[in-house]
């Protein structure tokens, strides 16, 4: 991989034009053809990139990257106006391997929902709502709804996912049955409750 420092200027033209102005930037290009364009800020997304293939064209105080894009073509113009470092290292292509995902957890815990802290039952994985599935819907000892989310890292935002999960399992207990089952379909929907679990 080269990672070249430099301030530079960017163009980019293709389906659209933008323009990064002049600023000190990362330039990464990577063995697989991919070139990245970064700045010291929006955590790991690139102010502009390419995929592979690519085609990189230098010349004193200019690269031009080019990619073609069915019969249009993409490209980056870079004008280079200060070169601050530009280091190659060879770097190892090897896969990440993940130590359990929260799809693993879930299938766990719906064999075995007890593990939760509490006598429940497993009514159903992947639970369907109008905003997308619950992980797990179970009944506990009295007959109770519980919905159970599981999240890799317990934040306000998987606490808010829950709340809305809640109301969608509760609309979706109560959506095309009759009257009277409806009603007592929305009191023990009403009774729902949520858990989080973090994996």
């Amino acid at each position: 991989m080269r990672l070249l420092v430099a301030r530079c200027e960017v163009t980019y033209t293709g389906r659209l034009s933008t323009v990064l102005p002049e600023a000190t930037r990362l330039l990464m290009f990577k063995d697989d053809g991919s070139f990245l364009v970064h700045d010291d800020a929006g955590g790991y997304k690139p102010l502009n990139w390419m995929t592979p293939p690519t085609v990189v064209e230098e010349e004193p105080g200019l690269l031009v990257v080019r990619k073609r894009a069915g019969k249009t073509e993409d490209h980056l113009e870079v004008r280079l106006l200060e070169v601050l470092s530009d280091v190659t290292y060879e770097l190892d292509a090897t896969p990440l391997e993940k130590d359990g995902v929260e799809r693993h957890l879930q299938e766990e815990l719906a064999a075995q929902p007890e593990a939760l802290g509490e006598p429940l039952r497993l009514v159903r994985r992947e639970w369907p709502t109008d905003i997308g599935p619950v992980d797990l819907m179970c009944r506990d000892e009295a007959g109770q709804w519980v919905a159970v989310e599981i999240k890799r890292i317990a934040t306000i935002d998987a606490v808010e996912q829950l709340g809305r999960s809640r109301g969608g399992a509760r609309d979706s207990l109560c959506r095309g049955r009759p009257r009277g089952a409806a009603r007592r379909a929305r009191a023990g929907a009403d009774a729902l409750r949520g858990i989080a679990f973090p994996g």
